[in-house]
């Protein structure tokens, strides 16, 4: 019995589909604004999506999943202030935004695979939805849910006594403005935010509608495209956290003022990776994407693994010591899994029967990898090398996606650091730790640090 969360009501919930005729899953994920390249905090967010989809079709269900692509470029801040995303990484790198969009959107999905995380079912640009947001906008106009004023047309919060407070306990008037467009001082009031926008002779991208020259602001495609795709209500909604005081409260409006009804039944929501316990900023230079985690040796599904670690809703710590300890630790996995691989010995079937029963409780009880890891890697340790051990490895690697059956990654040092880890590592399970304290020093003489952990050594360039 499969249990999820639901931040529309602050509970965890007992999941069934809207459609249990047809046994489908009807969901929608907030994708990303493809300006730049997607960092390891986007990544930790889609790895989840993919995990939700996979426990889904392990329990028996058919999808249908939709993801937007944001190629509408909209503003520095969720406030109504600040440069389009879009133009200004155009102007920066002297492209068009929609070679911007083009050059992002190939680099996100090549993270994608990098991380086995597969497609959705539905993969929808912004650009190619115009005229189904502005009809949308169009219908919550006619409901009069909205007004227009010379800067375009804006949803009138004041419609609905629950605005900002439908996925929060935010008090509207702390909401910041969401919009694409710099403050309207003919707004009726100031949390109300832009559905569609008259765009200046300067903006770049425009397109004609019932207003003239306009472009959408930046909730209505998501409204706009799950309706097209999903219909008016569906089963399931994911996004980061950050979406949840905004982006997502003013979906709900919006889909409130055009339908009468909250476009989701359950919301999922990924809290933030950490970086050395505190924010990921450019400021502080730790925004890192998995091209430089490869550039360090760490695989794509390193992280993919080191995610696991933490469950979805709690934050997640990334340092570059735990990354290295899980390409680590996934390198034992899967040496593991080659052993019961190639092993000839039968299992135990009443452990076969309890590590399926725990993994399966542990994937339904709100998708709580860390319960599914400990299930894992009691199975991947029994003594008793068998087949039937890989094959049930293998059936959780359906959800898992670690390529279980990958040889294991070998580090790039040179014969003489591979021999002091190894004799090292004889040192320490032989209880000396003076010769290891020894070699510790010999590795720092060559330019490495050695650290310890629970899934080997783990070395540092100096």
């Amino acid at each position: 019995m499969l249990k999820l969360y639901n931040t529309l009501t602050k509970e965890k919930e007992v999941f069934e589909p809207i459609d249990k005729e047809n046994n489908l899953v009807r969901i929608y994920s907030c994708g990303l604004t493809v300006y730049n390249y997607a960092h390891i905090g986007n990544m930790r967010t889609y790895i989840f999506m993919d995990l939700l989809r996979k426990v889904l079709k392990y329990d028996g269900y058919k999808l249908k999943h939709c993801m937007n692509i944001t190629d509408v470029g909209h503003l520095t801040s969720d406030a109504d202030e600040g440069e389009d995303k879009m133009a200004k990484s155009a102007r920066e790198q002297h492209k068009s935004v929609y070679e911007i969009a083009k050059m992002y959107t190939e680099a996100y999905q090549a993270d994608f695979k990098k991380l086995n995380i597969e497609d959705t079912e539905v993969l929808a640009k912004a650009t190619d939805h115009i005229k189904e947001m502005e009809e949308y906008v169009k219908e919550i106009i006619a409901n009069g849910y909205a007004y227009e004023t010379s800067k375009g047309a804006y949803f009138d919060t004041s419609k609905l006594p629950k605005y900002g407070r439908y996925l929060t306990n935010n008090n509207a008037d702390e909401l910041k403005d969401g919009a694409r467009i710099e403050v309207d001082p003919e707004k009726k009031n100031p949390k109300d935010f832009a559905l569609w926008i008259k765009a200046p002779a300067e903006h770049i991208m425009k397109w004609d509608s019932f207003m003239g020259l306009c472009y959408p602001g930046w909730h209505i495609e998501c409204s706009a495209m799950s309706r097209k795709y999903l219909g008016e209500q569906f089963d399931i909604h994911t996004g980061g956290v950050d979406h949840i005081p905004i982006h997502h409260e003013n979906e709900i409006a919006q889909s409130i003022g055009a339908t009468g009804c909250i476009p989701a039944k359950t919301w999922m929501h990924v809290e933030f990776l950490q970086i050395n316990g505190g924010k990921m900023s450019k400021s502080l230079h730790n925004v890192y994407t998995i091209t430089d985690l490869e550039k360090e040796g760490i695989e794509a599904l390193a992280y993919r693994y080191f995610t696991f670690s933490a469950h979805y809703r709690t934050k997640l710590n990334f340092t570059w010591d735990s990354i290295k300890a899980a390409q680590v630790a996934l390198n034992r996995l899967r040496e593991a899994t080659k052993q019961h691989k190639n092993g000839t010995a039968v299992a135990d079937k009443a452990k076969i029967e309890e590590y399926t029963k725990r993994f399966e409780d542990a994937i339904n009880d709100d998708i709580n990898m860390p319960l599914v890891m400990a299930v894992v890697w009691d199975t991947a340790r029994e003594k008793d090398k068998s087949k039937e051990y890989y094959d049930l490895l293998m059936k959780f690697d359906t959800i898992l996606s670690l390529d279980l059956d990958k040889e294991e990654k070998q580090e790039s040092y040179s014969d003489e650091i591979n021999a002091i880890l190894e004799e090292r590592k004889q040192a320490r399970a032989n209880k000396d730790f003076t010769k290891s304290d020894e070699l510790r020093d010999k590795l720092k003489e060559l330019g490495y640090e050695v650290k310890d952990t629970r899934d080997g050594q783990i070395l540092n360039k100096i």
